[in-house]
Protein backbone atom coordinates (compact mmCIF):
# COMPACT_ATOMS: atom_id res chain seq x y z
CA UNK A 1 0.00 0.00 0.00
CA UNK A 2 1.55 3.45 -1.16
CA UNK A 3 1.35 6.18 1.23
CA UNK A 4 -1.37 8.00 0.01
CA UNK A 5 -3.48 5.06 -0.06
CA UNK A 6 -2.21 4.62 3.81
CA UNK A 7 -3.71 8.43 4.98
CA UNK A 8 -7.03 7.53 3.03
CA UNK A 9 -7.55 4.36 5.12
CA UNK A 10 -6.54 6.49 8.44
CA UNK A 11 -8.78 8.88 7.67
CA UNK A 12 -11.38 6.73 6.43
CA UNK A 13 -11.19 5.03 10.04
CA UNK A 14 -11.06 8.15 11.72
CA UNK A 15 -14.25 9.22 10.03
CA UNK A 16 -16.17 5.99 10.85
CA UNK A 17 -15.60 6.30 14.66
CA UNK A 18 -16.58 10.01 14.70
CA UNK A 19 -19.12 9.79 12.72
CA UNK A 20 -20.48 7.34 15.75
CA UNK A 21 -19.54 9.71 18.43
CA UNK A 22 -21.53 12.60 15.93
CA UNK A 23 -24.53 10.98 15.65
CA UNK A 24 -25.12 10.12 19.58
CA UNK A 25 -24.21 13.73 19.89
CA UNK A 26 -26.77 14.74 17.37
CA UNK A 27 -29.89 13.50 18.34
CA UNK A 28 -32.66 15.19 18.61
CA UNK A 29 -34.13 16.34 22.15
CA UNK A 30 -37.44 14.18 21.89
CA UNK A 31 -35.42 11.21 21.09
CA UNK A 32 -35.59 8.56 23.30
CA UNK A 33 -33.02 5.38 23.75
CA UNK A 34 -35.85 3.17 24.93
CA UNK A 35 -39.30 3.89 22.59
CA UNK A 36 -38.75 1.34 19.87
CA UNK A 37 -42.53 2.04 18.80
CA UNK A 38 -44.26 -0.70 21.00
CA UNK A 39 -48.20 -1.07 21.76
CA UNK A 40 -50.08 -4.29 22.61
CA UNK A 41 -53.54 -5.37 22.06
CA UNK A 42 -55.11 -6.99 24.48
CA UNK A 43 -58.35 -9.08 23.46
CA UNK A 44 -60.26 -11.25 25.79
CA UNK A 45 -63.34 -13.33 24.95
CA UNK A 46 -66.27 -12.64 27.39
CA UNK A 47 -69.17 -14.82 27.81
CA UNK A 48 -71.56 -12.46 25.64
CA UNK A 49 -68.66 -10.14 24.92
CA UNK A 50 -65.22 -9.37 23.65
CA UNK A 51 -62.62 -6.49 25.47
CA UNK A 52 -60.05 -4.90 23.75
CA UNK A 53 -57.66 -2.75 25.74
CA UNK A 54 -55.29 -0.62 23.62
CA UNK A 55 -52.24 0.49 25.19
CA UNK A 56 -50.03 3.31 23.48
CA UNK A 57 -47.48 5.53 24.13
CA UNK A 58 -48.34 9.70 24.31
CA UNK A 59 -45.74 10.34 21.44
CA UNK A 60 -47.96 6.84 19.49
CA UNK A 61 -51.17 9.25 19.97
CA UNK A 62 -49.03 12.36 18.75
CA UNK A 63 -48.18 10.39 15.68
CA UNK A 64 -52.18 9.47 15.05
CA UNK A 65 -53.50 12.63 15.86
CA UNK A 66 -52.83 15.55 17.58
CA UNK A 67 -54.04 16.53 21.37
CA UNK A 68 -50.67 18.67 22.31
CA UNK A 69 -52.37 21.77 21.39
CA UNK A 70 -49.42 23.91 22.54
CA UNK A 71 -46.80 21.98 21.38
CA UNK A 72 -44.65 22.06 24.77
CA UNK A 73 -43.79 18.08 24.79
CA UNK A 74 -46.40 17.21 27.13
CA UNK A 75 -50.06 16.27 27.13
CA UNK A 76 -52.42 17.90 30.40
CA UNK A 77 -55.64 16.26 30.99
CA UNK A 78 -57.19 19.00 29.33
CA UNK A 79 -55.37 18.55 26.60
CA UNK A 80 -56.14 15.39 26.71
CA UNK A 81 -59.92 15.80 27.26
CA UNK A 82 -60.11 17.54 24.08
CA UNK A 83 -58.67 15.15 21.87
CA UNK A 84 -60.56 12.71 23.27
CA UNK A 85 -63.54 12.14 21.41
CA UNK A 86 -61.30 12.29 18.37
CA UNK A 87 -58.57 9.89 19.41
CA UNK A 88 -61.90 7.47 20.53
CA UNK A 89 -63.14 7.72 17.08
CA UNK A 90 -59.95 6.94 15.06
CA UNK A 91 -59.28 3.66 17.08
CA UNK A 92 -63.22 2.70 16.49
CA UNK A 93 -62.37 3.32 12.88
CA UNK A 94 -58.44 2.09 12.30
CA UNK A 95 -58.48 -0.98 14.85
CA UNK A 96 -61.05 -3.68 13.75
CA UNK A 97 -62.26 -6.97 14.58
CA UNK A 98 -63.99 -9.83 12.34
CA UNK A 99 -65.69 -12.74 13.62
CA UNK A 100 -65.62 -15.99 11.09
CA UNK A 101 -64.33 -13.16 8.51
CA UNK A 102 -68.04 -10.49 9.33
CA UNK A 103 -66.86 -7.14 10.34
CA UNK A 104 -68.69 -6.28 14.06
CA UNK A 105 -68.44 -2.34 14.98
CA UNK A 106 -67.51 -1.19 18.89
CA UNK A 107 -70.42 -0.81 20.93
CA UNK A 108 -68.12 1.29 23.61
CA UNK A 109 -64.95 3.43 23.15
CA UNK A 110 -63.26 5.26 25.99
CA UNK A 111 -60.07 6.41 26.58
CA UNK A 112 -58.00 7.13 29.46
CA UNK A 113 -54.65 8.19 30.69
CA UNK A 114 -52.51 5.65 32.44
CA UNK A 115 -49.86 5.63 35.14
CA UNK A 116 -46.81 5.26 33.45
CA UNK A 117 -48.46 8.68 31.54
CA UNK A 118 -49.72 6.79 28.47
CA UNK A 119 -52.92 6.36 27.22
CA UNK A 120 -55.57 3.03 27.29
CA UNK A 121 -58.06 2.94 24.76
CA UNK A 122 -60.79 0.00 25.60
CA UNK A 123 -63.09 -1.00 23.60
CA UNK A 124 -66.39 -3.33 23.55
CA UNK A 125 -67.37 -5.75 21.16
CA UNK A 126 -70.62 -7.68 21.01
CA UNK A 127 -69.61 -11.66 21.07
CA UNK A 128 -71.04 -15.02 19.86
CA UNK A 129 -69.55 -18.41 19.26
CA UNK A 130 -67.34 -18.26 16.34
CA UNK A 131 -64.42 -20.24 14.82
CA UNK A 132 -62.09 -17.61 13.85
CA UNK A 133 -61.50 -13.95 14.73
CA UNK A 134 -59.53 -11.75 12.87
CA UNK A 135 -57.69 -8.51 13.35
CA UNK A 136 -56.78 -5.65 11.27
CA UNK A 137 -55.04 -2.72 12.88
CA UNK A 138 -54.33 0.10 10.77
CA UNK A 139 -52.84 2.11 13.57
CA UNK A 140 -49.59 0.37 13.54
CA UNK A 141 -49.82 0.68 9.88
CA UNK A 142 -50.25 5.03 10.83
CA UNK A 143 -47.72 4.65 13.41
CA UNK A 144 -45.09 4.04 10.44
CA UNK A 145 -42.02 1.39 9.97
CA UNK A 146 -40.02 0.10 12.56
CA UNK A 147 -43.41 0.40 15.28
CA UNK A 148 -45.00 -3.20 16.44
CA UNK A 149 -47.86 -3.74 18.32
CA UNK A 150 -48.28 -7.14 20.05
CA UNK A 151 -51.42 -8.74 19.89
CA UNK A 152 -52.74 -10.96 22.60
CA UNK A 153 -55.45 -13.23 22.45
CA UNK A 154 -57.11 -15.04 26.03
CA UNK A 155 -59.82 -16.36 27.12
CA UNK A 156 -62.37 -14.57 30.10
CA UNK A 157 -61.20 -16.98 32.74
CA UNK A 158 -56.86 -15.40 31.28
CA UNK A 159 -56.10 -18.81 29.48
CA UNK A 160 -53.92 -17.39 26.95
CA UNK A 161 -54.82 -18.37 23.03
CA UNK A 162 -52.53 -17.16 21.05
CA UNK A 163 -49.53 -13.47 20.69
CA UNK A 164 -49.27 -12.13 17.61
CA UNK A 165 -46.76 -9.30 16.60
CA UNK A 166 -47.86 -6.68 13.96
CA UNK A 167 -46.39 -4.52 12.23
CA UNK A 168 -47.01 -1.28 9.40
CA UNK A 169 -46.13 -4.25 6.81
CA UNK A 170 -48.39 -7.24 8.62
CA UNK A 171 -50.97 -5.50 10.27
CA UNK A 172 -53.83 -8.09 9.86
CA UNK A 173 -53.96 -12.03 11.79
CA UNK A 174 -56.69 -14.57 11.58
CA UNK A 175 -56.47 -16.77 14.80
CA UNK A 176 -58.70 -20.02 15.44
CA UNK A 177 -60.01 -19.71 18.84
CA UNK A 178 -62.14 -22.97 19.10
CA UNK A 179 -62.07 -24.78 21.88
CA UNK A 180 -59.69 -28.19 22.17
CA UNK A 181 -62.06 -30.98 21.71
CA UNK A 182 -61.22 -32.28 25.40
CA UNK A 183 -59.57 -30.82 28.54
CA UNK A 184 -56.52 -32.63 28.04
CA UNK A 185 -56.03 -30.75 24.50
CA UNK A 186 -52.73 -28.58 24.01
CA UNK A 187 -53.37 -24.79 24.50
CA UNK A 188 -52.84 -23.65 21.16
CA UNK A 189 -48.86 -22.73 21.06
CA UNK A 190 -47.89 -18.80 20.30
CA UNK A 191 -45.57 -18.12 17.74
CA UNK A 192 -43.49 -15.34 17.20
CA UNK A 193 -40.14 -16.29 17.91
CA UNK A 194 -38.49 -15.14 14.93
CA UNK A 195 -40.40 -11.81 15.88
CA UNK A 196 -39.09 -10.67 19.12
CA UNK A 197 -35.63 -12.19 18.23
CA UNK A 198 -35.67 -9.22 15.15
CA UNK A 199 -37.51 -6.75 17.97
CA UNK A 200 -33.96 -7.61 20.15
CA UNK A 201 -31.96 -6.60 17.64
CA UNK A 202 -33.43 -3.53 16.44
CA UNK A 203 -33.53 -2.82 19.74
CA UNK A 204 -30.02 -2.68 20.86
CA UNK A 205 -29.08 -1.03 17.04
CA UNK A 206 -31.59 1.65 18.05
CA UNK A 207 -31.10 1.71 22.53
CA UNK A 208 -28.27 4.75 21.39
CA UNK A 209 -27.51 4.83 25.47
CA UNK A 210 -26.87 1.29 25.63
CA UNK A 211 -24.58 1.70 22.07
CA UNK A 212 -22.99 4.45 23.78
CA UNK A 213 -22.04 3.18 27.21
CA UNK A 214 -20.31 -0.43 25.07
CA UNK A 215 -18.99 2.19 23.08
CA UNK A 216 -17.35 3.75 26.05
CA UNK A 217 -15.68 0.72 27.94
CA UNK A 218 -14.10 -0.88 24.57
CA UNK A 219 -12.49 2.75 23.35
CA UNK A 220 -10.35 2.28 26.23
CA UNK A 221 -9.76 -1.44 25.64
CA UNK A 222 -6.50 -2.44 23.71
CA UNK A 223 -6.52 -5.98 24.30
CA UNK A 224 -8.78 -8.83 23.11
CA UNK A 225 -9.23 -10.96 26.15
CA UNK A 226 -9.96 -7.71 27.96
CA UNK A 227 -13.31 -7.18 25.56
CA UNK A 228 -14.47 -10.23 25.46
CA UNK A 229 -14.34 -10.00 29.80
CA UNK A 230 -15.99 -7.06 29.24
CA UNK A 231 -18.95 -8.06 26.84
CA UNK A 232 -19.66 -11.20 28.64
CA UNK A 233 -19.85 -9.52 31.96
CA UNK A 234 -22.19 -7.43 30.45
CA UNK A 235 -24.03 -9.90 29.15
CA UNK A 236 -24.71 -12.41 31.70
CA UNK A 237 -25.24 -9.24 34.26
CA UNK A 238 -28.65 -7.77 31.98
CA UNK A 239 -29.46 -11.34 31.06
CA UNK A 240 -30.45 -11.86 34.83
CA UNK A 241 -32.10 -8.96 35.35
CA UNK A 242 -33.83 -9.18 32.09
CA UNK A 243 -34.99 -12.75 33.23
CA UNK A 244 -35.89 -11.89 37.38
CA UNK A 245 -37.90 -8.43 35.69
CA UNK A 246 -40.03 -10.50 33.14
CA UNK A 247 -40.76 -12.90 36.04
CA UNK A 248 -41.40 -9.75 38.34
CA UNK A 249 -39.50 -11.35 41.16
CA UNK A 250 -37.57 -7.86 41.25
CA UNK A 251 -38.75 -4.82 38.93
CA UNK A 252 -37.44 -1.55 38.91
CA UNK A 253 -39.55 1.30 37.66
CA UNK A 254 -38.62 2.39 34.42
CA UNK A 255 -38.36 6.27 35.83
CA UNK A 256 -35.75 5.09 37.98
CA UNK A 257 -34.07 2.17 35.72
CA UNK A 258 -33.28 5.16 32.91
CA UNK A 259 -31.78 8.13 34.93
CA UNK A 260 -29.16 5.39 36.00
CA UNK A 261 -28.56 4.21 32.93
CA UNK A 262 -27.93 7.42 31.99
CA UNK A 263 -25.72 7.89 34.85
CA UNK A 264 -23.61 4.89 34.29
CA UNK A 265 -22.53 6.28 30.52
CA UNK A 266 -21.41 9.43 32.81
CA UNK A 267 -19.58 7.20 35.01
CA UNK A 268 -17.72 5.17 32.64
CA UNK A 269 -16.84 8.40 30.53
CA UNK A 270 -15.03 10.26 33.41
CA UNK A 271 -13.39 6.90 34.57
CA UNK A 272 -11.90 7.06 31.42
CA UNK A 273 -10.51 10.29 31.70
CA UNK A 274 -9.62 9.79 35.32
CA UNK A 275 -8.09 6.42 34.73
CA UNK A 276 -6.51 6.71 31.18
CA UNK A 277 -6.35 4.02 29.39
CA UNK A 278 -6.81 0.72 29.42
CA UNK A 279 -8.01 0.66 33.42
CA UNK A 280 -7.86 -2.46 35.28
CA UNK A 281 -11.18 -3.87 37.16
CA UNK A 282 -13.39 -2.92 34.30
CA UNK A 283 -15.30 -6.60 34.28
CA UNK A 284 -16.70 -6.02 37.42
CA UNK A 285 -17.76 -1.97 36.92
CA UNK A 286 -19.59 -3.95 33.72
CA UNK A 287 -21.24 -6.29 35.85
CA UNK A 288 -22.74 -3.94 38.41
CA UNK A 289 -23.89 -1.69 35.57
CA UNK A 290 -25.07 -4.75 33.43
CA UNK A 291 -27.49 -5.43 35.79
CA UNK A 292 -28.96 -2.04 35.82
CA UNK A 293 -29.47 -2.08 31.84
CA UNK A 294 -31.17 -5.20 32.15
CA UNK A 295 -33.75 -3.45 33.98
CA UNK A 296 -33.87 -1.36 30.88
CA UNK A 297 -34.20 -4.13 28.31
CA UNK A 298 -37.31 -5.66 30.89
CA UNK A 299 -38.80 -2.53 30.04
CA UNK A 300 -39.62 -3.32 26.44
CA UNK A 301 -41.50 -6.97 27.25
CA UNK A 302 -43.57 -5.08 29.70
CA UNK A 303 -44.32 -2.21 27.16
CA UNK A 304 -45.35 -5.41 25.34
CA UNK A 305 -47.36 -6.81 27.86
CA UNK A 306 -45.42 -10.29 28.44
CA UNK A 307 -45.49 -11.93 31.70
CA UNK A 308 -48.99 -10.10 32.33
CA UNK A 309 -51.28 -13.12 33.57
CA UNK A 310 -47.82 -14.78 34.43
CA UNK A 311 -47.74 -16.92 31.19
CA UNK A 312 -46.01 -16.98 27.78
CA UNK A 313 -42.90 -15.64 29.72
CA UNK A 314 -40.02 -18.09 28.58
CA UNK A 315 -40.44 -17.86 24.75
CA UNK A 316 -40.35 -14.10 24.23
CA UNK A 317 -37.58 -13.47 27.03
CA UNK A 318 -35.29 -16.41 25.51
CA UNK A 319 -35.66 -14.80 22.09
CA UNK A 320 -35.57 -11.55 23.16
CA UNK A 321 -33.06 -11.80 24.37
CA UNK A 322 -30.94 -13.61 22.14
CA UNK A 323 -31.99 -10.46 19.56
CA UNK A 324 -30.26 -8.20 22.06
CA UNK A 325 -26.94 -10.34 22.19
CA UNK A 326 -26.46 -11.02 18.38
CA UNK A 327 -27.05 -6.95 18.34
CA UNK A 328 -24.79 -6.50 20.62
CA UNK A 329 -21.97 -9.18 19.04
CA UNK A 330 -22.62 -7.57 15.43
CA UNK A 331 -22.04 -3.60 16.92
CA UNK A 332 -18.41 -5.26 18.32
CA UNK A 333 -17.47 -6.94 15.88
CA UNK A 334 -17.92 -3.79 13.56
CA UNK A 335 -16.35 -1.83 16.31
CA UNK A 336 -13.71 -3.39 17.43
CA UNK A 337 -11.37 -3.76 14.78
CA UNK A 338 -11.68 0.14 13.55
CA UNK A 339 -10.83 1.13 17.31
CA UNK A 340 -7.64 -1.35 17.04
CA UNK A 341 -6.61 -0.15 13.89
CA UNK A 342 -7.12 3.51 15.27
CA UNK A 343 -5.47 2.91 18.84
CA UNK A 344 -1.99 1.81 16.77
CA UNK A 345 -1.87 5.55 16.25
CA UNK A 346 -0.47 7.87 19.09
CA UNK A 347 -2.30 10.27 18.68
CA UNK A 348 -5.76 8.84 18.79
CA UNK A 349 -4.75 7.66 22.41
CA UNK A 350 -3.57 10.86 23.60
CA UNK A 351 -6.40 13.39 22.18
CA UNK A 352 -9.43 11.50 20.29
CA UNK A 353 -10.04 8.98 23.26
CA UNK A 354 -10.31 11.88 25.95
CA UNK A 355 -12.32 13.70 23.41
CA UNK A 356 -14.19 10.72 22.88
CA UNK A 357 -14.70 10.32 27.01
CA UNK A 358 -15.99 13.61 27.63
CA UNK A 359 -18.30 13.47 24.34
CA UNK A 360 -19.45 10.12 26.11
CA UNK A 361 -19.93 11.87 29.72
CA UNK A 362 -21.91 14.79 28.27
CA UNK A 363 -24.14 13.09 26.11
CA UNK A 364 -25.00 10.45 29.09
CA UNK A 365 -25.24 13.72 31.23
CA UNK A 366 -27.49 14.97 28.80
CA UNK A 367 -29.54 12.26 29.06
CA UNK A 368 -29.82 12.15 33.09
CA UNK A 369 -31.14 15.81 33.35
CA UNK A 370 -33.84 14.78 30.77
CA UNK A 371 -34.70 11.50 32.19
CA UNK A 372 -35.20 13.38 35.72
CA UNK A 373 -36.90 16.44 34.84
CA UNK A 374 -38.46 16.35 31.90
Amino acid sequence: MNLLSLMQARRGLSSALCAFVLACLGLPQSAHAHDPGLSTASIQLQRERIKIVLALSLDDVERLTRIDEDRDGSVSRAEFTRGQARLDALAAKEFSLALDHRRVMPTRVQSRFTDQNGVEIELGVVGRAVSTLSVTSRLVSRLGPGLHQLVTLSRENGLPIAERLLDAHHNFVTIDIRPPADAQAPTPKTTGFADFLVLGVEHILTGYDHLLFIFALLVVTSRLSNAIQIITCFTIAHSLTLAVATFSVVQIPSRVAEPLIAASIVYVGIENLVRGDDPKGRWLLTFAFGLIHGFGFASVLRELGVGANGAGIAMPLLSFNLGVELGQVIVAALALPVIWKLRTHRGFVARWVPACSMAVALLGGYWFVQRVWF
